[in-house]
């Protein structure tokens, strides 16, 4: 069951940074997207595993940066296990840190749980942390496949989560 996730509405505290790596978590918040647009949450034939919902918002995100003179990149994630950032690996971690040495702010588009994964990965760098997403709560969800092999989502329940710090 994935994290409803939505964006979080003042990204204004990053303006003040002159790089930004956005790291988008490929599973909960690529759910939530299509949910919330009504889309596909997959279209084999025109993204393979991405979902087009969330692919125009990390997009948005990084025009808004670049139209602020922000050097802004995207974080790719080439294997298919490292699209959920909850569950990197050690390995995947250490890497990541080196990576992420070269940006002053790293936005964490996920849950609480991929932001604690980077700010575990990047201890030993001055990179700033910062959650990109809110989680709203855990979706019950129904697959449904659509020809051609496009699988959408559809929103069965919510179940409402709050996190204390």
């Amino acid at each position: 069951m994935p994290y409803y996730l939505k964006e979080m509405e003042d990204m204004t505290k990053l303006t003040k940074s002159e790089s930004v790596l956005i790291i988008p978590c490929r599973f909960c918040p690529a759910a939530s997207m299509a949910v919330s647009k009504n889309a596909p949450y997959i279209e084999l034939f025109r993204g393979m595993l991405k979902t087009a919902a969330y692919e125009e918002l990390i997009k948005k995100i990084k025009s808004d940066f670049e139209e602020k003179g922000v050097r802004t990149d995207i974080f790719q994630s080439r294997l298919l296990h490292q699209f959920v950032l909850c569950c990197w690996t050690e390995q995947r971690r250490n890497r990541f840190s080196g990576l992420a040495d070269q940006y002053e702010t790293l936005l964490v588009m996920g849950c609480e749980a991929a932001v604690r994964t980077i700010q575990d990965s990047v201890k030993s760098t001055s990179c700033k942390v910062v959650q990109g997403m809110e989680s709203v709560g855990i979706m019950s969800i129904k697959p449904r496949f659509q020809l051609p092999c496009n699988i959408s989502l559809e929103l069965d329940s919510l179940t409402p989560v709050s996190f204390q710090v």
